[in-house]
Parts: C-alpha cells; structure tokens; sequence
C-alpha cells in the first residue's frame, strides 16, 4: 500500500514564494522583451546606432518620435541594462544614452548568430490575440494565421534567418552529399522550398548554390509578398520565385530534386496531405529535407529550457494555426520523431532518416520515396 506524503506547511511556503519570485522575473522580461520590440520597430536602436549617442530630444529629432516618449524608453532601457548613461545626474533631457557595440549586434545585425530580434517580435506578436485565443480554447476553434500581425509574421523570419544565412548551403544541406553535389553542378538543380515563409531559406539555398534555381510556395499572402522583395533586393528574382500556394493541394506540381519544409510540418492542418504533395514533386534520384522542432523523443516534466519554449510557442501559437482547419491533425510544435515518421510512412515515404546535423532547436530528417 502506498503512502501519501503531505508537504509541509514551511515547504508549501517556500514553493508559493520561489513561484512568486519566478512570475515577477518573468513579468520584467515581458514587459523588457515589448520595450525591445518598441525600440526596433520604431527604429530607436539603429538611431541610437547610425549617429551614436543622444539625449531624448536628439533622438526624437532623428527618428521622427514624441521626445517624452522616448526619454521614458531610455530611462527604462537603461535601468534593464540594455543602454548606458553616463551622465544620469543631469537634467533628464540633458542625459546622452548610448548603445553597446555587442547590444547593437544581437539587436541590428539580422544575419549575427547573436541576433535576438526575431525570438523579440514572435515572443510579442503570439501574444496578440488574446481574447481570441481564449475564445478558441472554449469552441476548439483555430486561430487564423493572420490575426497574429506583422509581429509574429516577421518575428518567425527573423528568428529564422540567421540558420539560414550561416547554417543551411554551410552545413544542412551538406548532409546530404548526393543532394549537394545535384544542386552544384549543370544542368540547373531545381528546389521547392515548401512553407517558405519571407523567403530567407530560399534566398540562402540560392546563395550556396549559384546554379540552382528555388521556387518558395507558401499560403499566407503578406509572406509571399514579402519573400518577393527580399530577392528583389537580393537580386535574385532570375533564380528565385515565389508563389501563393497551399501546400496540401493537390494541383502542386512540378519536378524537384529537393523539396525542403523548415519548420513547418507542425503547423500543417494535413501534414500528411502536404508530404504526399512534396513525393509527387520530387524528380528520380530527389528527396524531401525536413526540418522541426528538435524535441524530446519522449513527454517528461519538468522538461528542459527548449521544451519549455517549444511547448510556449505551441499553446499560444501553432496549435492554434494549426486548427484553422476543421479535419486539422492538431500536431502542434511539439512534433515527436515518432508523430513525424508516422506522418511520412502514410504520405508514402518509404524511408525517413534523422540527418547527424548538430542544432539546438531543429531536427533533420530526410524522407525518401
């Protein structure tokens, strides 16, 4: 017969306290990480970057801001730690603030592997519809894509584009060496880049891979739209495109010798669907590469930091995505090797590999016909 312990009255304390002190620490850096968000959509860093340091005033002037505002968000941002003031006895509008050089990289450099704006604007923009989701949770309804905003829609691009810039022509697409030696040489390798988002993975495909062309197809329109400046501006529009498409429909089509989806089965509302639509693109010889979140192979609790993330971005945000659909397979961020390799052996891959690349996020898997 098994004994029920009771915890302590000292004990109970001491947890309710040390749960205290953990949501006050975590209500800081909420409302720090939307301060960050602020500076950076209101281009008060890279001000702050562009003509070196100022007061309150100077800065308005420079990025076309109210000046109380932003000597509010100096103050702050340099009671965080985040800017230094080497001047704090003088008169508020007389105080210059300055941005640390490291600071400037994390926040400015959107290919560092330090950048931190991104995981910023998703951590902001899932928490944007709220009440939605509240309501979604009661009718078991989805959250459109949509009505998470700009935030989460380049949030996620941010996030992302540092991998894609240092990681993916470097070492993601190196593990598969018959694949990689198709896309170097002639005739030109064709890729279809499945849920691409802005663009940054096809744009980084493309770059390590001079002779390959990339076709990007993704549902969401302000993506697409987006993905279409990015190689503009990248001047590859000759070997990159990109198209508004579904990518569980069945009238995709075409001949690739890869077919890559990041991060993106997860949020699916027909994974299996969307796969069997990627082994129809594929040419003889081509496989498909995904990418997903690199979880745990098994539910434990307390889990790790990752988990926790992951598991964060799932409730607020891919979960619900993932649902807009009525017949949805309600994955969510969480995906398992298993849950992946069920999904593929039933779009009628007859082979699913988890590739030896070393992230902290991502798993590799190549799914073979």
């Amino acid at each position: 017969m098994s004994t029920i312990v009771t915890p302590s009255t000292a004990s109970l304390e001491a947890d309710a306290g040390a749960l205290a002190e953990r949501i006050l620490a975590a209500s800081n850096a909420t409302m720090e990480l939307a301060t960050i968000n602020l500076g950076l959509r209101l281009g008060l860093y890279q001000g702050l970057e562009d003509d070196g340091p100022a007061t309150a005033p100077e800065l308005a002037e420079r990025t076309g801001t109210d000046a109380r505002y932003v000597r509010e968000w100096l103050e702050q941002q340099a009671v965080a730690g985040l800017l230094t003031c080497p001047d704090p006895g003088v008169a508020p509008d007389e105080r210059h603030f300055a941005l640390p050089a490291g600071h400037a990289e994390a926040l400015l450099a959107p290919e560092s592997p330090a950048a931190v704006g991104g995981i910023v604007r998703i951590t902001v923009g899932v928490l944007s519809p709220g009440p939605r989701l509240t309501e979604a949770f009661r009718t078991g309804e989805g959250v459109a894509y949509s009505e998470y905003g700009e935030d989460t829609r380049e949030g996620i691009a941010e996030m992302n584009r540092p991998m894609f810039a240092n990681e993916l022509a470097q070492a993601w697409l190196p593990a598969l060496p018959d694949v990689s030696a198709r896309l170097s040489r002639a005739p030109a390798a064709r890729v279809a880049d499945i849920a691409c988002g802005c663009g940054w993975s096809s744009l980084a495909i493309a770059k390590g891979y001079p002779l390959a062309r990339v076709d990007g197809f993704d549902a969401d329109p302000a993506s697409i739209e987006r993905a279409r400046q990015n190689a503009d501006a990248a001047g590859t529009q000759e070997r990159v495109r990109f198209f508004l498409h579904d990518a569980a429909a069945d009238s995709l089509s075409g001949s690739y010798d890869l077919v890559t989806i990041f991060e993106a089965v997860h949020d699916m509302a027909r994974p299996v669907d969307a796969l069997r639509a990627a082994r129809g693109l594929l040419a003889d010889g081509g496989c498909v590469l995904v990418a997903d979140a690199r979880v745990a192979e098994r539910f434990t609790a307390p889990a790790d930091e990752t988990e926790r993330l992951v598991y964060g971005f799932s409730v607020l945000h891919c979960l619900p995505v993932g649902r807009e659909d009525e017949h949805s397979a309600a994955t969510g961020t969480v995906m398992r090797v298993d849950t992946l390799r069920a999904y593929a052996t039933e779009a009628g891959f007859g082979g699913v590999t988890v590739l030896p690349v070393e992230n902290d996020f991502w798993r590799f898997y190549r799914l073979d016909p």
